[in-house]
């Protein structure tokens, strides 16, 4: 647990660190803290020429790291997995819907600064697509329920990012609020899902939360596991649910913005949907292994 501890302390200062080294290059070369006016006089000096490009580019990707560390973006994302410690509500509040949305708006809040500076656009559509395709990835090698969880909450952090690096911000909210909703959903579930699981194994987060142990729950909680196929469902974009909308907002977006970039977020929805019925099965279905 203590190294746990560690690992998010350290990896959310670095970002801290970025975030007020901006803050201060900005107050630098506006003289302002306001938002509006700090927007409108970079805006001039940018246009004017009047500021060393390299300086400003520095200044957006120092407030970017910030976002990047809370976001769980690409290289900062291994503290979200290890801080799934926590007790299941604290993780459905924060780490699905609350903290980790705080780059993202801090993102959208400053885009019309970003957006003046190509490479820092490109910068965060990079980094939101690797972090996409990463996080369902590692979620699908995960057999610890909150884990595989986190991983995915990683994941679709990406595509809000890929949506904001694209420019189209109203998508990247609209997907972080259908995404909480989601989450969270998932998340209690899940706590529902570890409480039943201790009354067979005690407590020991190493079998409770182990998946390779569940199995058939689905006639020991009834109710856990129809609020956990909604919740998946919506994940995986099926029409007509929450999570449908905005991610099909987001995907035929990135189309028009690049190719490859569409590609591996097409394919990474597919994987969404591999990873999240691969947890729903391995939770609900067959019979208990514990047992066995």
């Amino acid at each position: 647990h203590l190294n746990c501890y560690i690992i998010s302390i350290v990896t959310n200062r670095i970002g801290d660190f970025g975030l007020l080294l901006g803050i201060l290059g900005l107050y630098w070369i506006t003289r302002s803290f306001e938002f509006q006016d700090l927007f409108e006089i970079f805006n001039n000096l940018i246009y004017n020429n009047e500021v060393h490009f390299l300086f400003v580019t520095l200044c957006a990707s120092l407030l970017f790291a910030g976002a990047v560390a809370k976001s769980v973006q690409f290289p900062l994302h291994v503290w979200l997995p290890d801080a799934m410690e926590g007790p299941t509500p604290i993780s459905a509040l924060i780490h699905a819907a609350t903290m980790v949305a705080a780059g993202i708006f801090l993102v959208a809040r400053l885009l019309p600064l970003f957006i003046v500076i190509p490479y820092i656009m490109n910068l965060i559509s990079l980094i939101g697509i690797i972090t996409v395709l990463l996080g369902a990835t590692l979620a699908l090698a995960q057999n610890d329920i909150k884990r595989g969880l986190a991983y995915s909450t990683m994941s679709q952090l990406g595509y809000m990012m890929l949506a904001l690096g694209m420019g189209s911000y109203r998508a990247a909210l609209f997907h972080l609020i259908t995404h909480a909703y989601s989450k969270a959903l998932l998340f209690l579930a899940s706590g529902s899902i570890i409480h039943s699981m201790e009354a067979i194994v005690g407590y020991s987060p190493e079998k409770s939360q182990n998946m390779v142990f569940m199995g058939g729950l689905r006639k020991h909680v009834p109710v856990t596991q129809i609020a956990f196929l909604v919740g998946t469902l919506s994940l995986c974009g099926i029409p007509s649910l929450a999570c449908f909308w905005s991610k099909d907002e987001i995907l035929s977006d990135s189309w028009l913005y690049s190719p490859i970039f569409a590609k591996i977020a097409w394919s990474t929805a597919g994987l969404t949907a591999f990873y999240m019925f691969r947890i729903y099965l391995l939770t609900f279905e067959g019979h208990l292994n514990v047992l066995s």
